[in-house]
């Protein structure tokens, strides 16, 4: 009988790089946020974030394209900023769907990712969960498509999930966390989880959300897995280069990136003579 594998502690959990606590500031004076200086790698990766467009949209597990591409699936409470997230990594105002109301959003949104000939990976935003207003039988009903898609979603590489700083992990967060947690124990998902709203913390404040979250991740890391923990705002761009570091260390190289594309470009031909009309002789 094989021994078990020898499981990581907690403090074994990293960051996508270092994380520094940033300054607190008051709660109810916002101030100017300076903008960051980036390394040369962090400037390519945000470059390269910055080329996310809209490929399509999905209400249901079986109406999403295949695809030989990683897919990264960007996961989170319903008021935990998870859109808003989106659109500053991708330095675009209206990526993603950020609604006013909570919980609207109920589609799988796909973006791709990298050159426009040869995408290199694709971003999925699954809606948000949790919201009290939205219907209960909704709630089911989506808690069920993105428990399927985080376990049978073939091509998922990696999940950022976006759990609020000030909260830490809910239980609906763990509840999350367990659909994904048997792919990301074996290392076949790797799992990035963003502390959002983080400028709203002090220092204090940031290091006990940072501690709490290695707790929770402590929990599912093993010597296969790939877990990373990093503060995130939107409003302060804190751990903006971490994240987009991270997605874009996950690209497919150039040739699978090419190949996909020839695949796909060979599937929209064949579709289109399947579709066309018999000539006569």
């Amino acid at each position: 009988m094989s021994q078990p594998k020898p499981t990581r502690s907690k403090s074994d959990v990293k960051p996508a790089r270092p994380v520094t606590p940033s300054p607190g500031r008051a709660r109810h004076a916002p101030r100017k946020v300076a903008a960051p200086e980036w390394s040369p790698e962090a400037r390519e990766a945000l470059a390269w974030a910055h080329t996310a467009r809209f490929f399509t949209t999905a209400a249901q597990l079986h109406q999403l394209p295949t695809s030989e591409l990683p897919e990264v699936a960007f996961v989170g409470r319903s008021n935990a900023g998870k859109s808003t997230a989106v659109n500053t990594l991708a330095q675009q105002r209206q990526l993603a769907f950020a609604s006013k109301t909570p919980g609207r959003t109920q589609h799988i949104n796909l973006f791709q990712v990298g050159p426009k000939t040869a995408p290199d990976q694709v971003w999925a935003d699954l809606p948000g969960y949790g919201y009290a207003a939205v219907d209960r039988t909704a709630k089911l009903r989506w808690q069920e498509v993105m428990a399927q898609y985080l376990e049978l979603r073939r091509n998922l590489t990696a999940v950022v999930q976006m759990v609020d700083s000030r909260h830490g992990f809910t239980e609906l967060d763990r509840q999350l966390l367990d659909f994904v947690a048997p792919r990301v124990r074996t290392g076949e998902v790797r799992l990035l989880v963003l502390l959002t709203k983080a400028d709203k913390l002090n220092r204090k404040e940031q290091a006990e959300s940072l501690r709490g979250a290695q707790a929770v991740l402590g929990e599912i890391a093993t010597e296969e897995s790939d877990v990373g923990l990093a503060l995130f705002s939107s409003l302060a761009r804190i751990g903006l280069d971490d994240a987009a570091l991270a997605l874009r260390s996950w690209a497919a190289p150039p040739d699978v990136a090419e190949a996909a594309a020839a695949a796909a470009a060979a599937a929209l031909a064949a579709a289109a003579a399947a579709q066309a009309p018999d000539e006569a002789p």
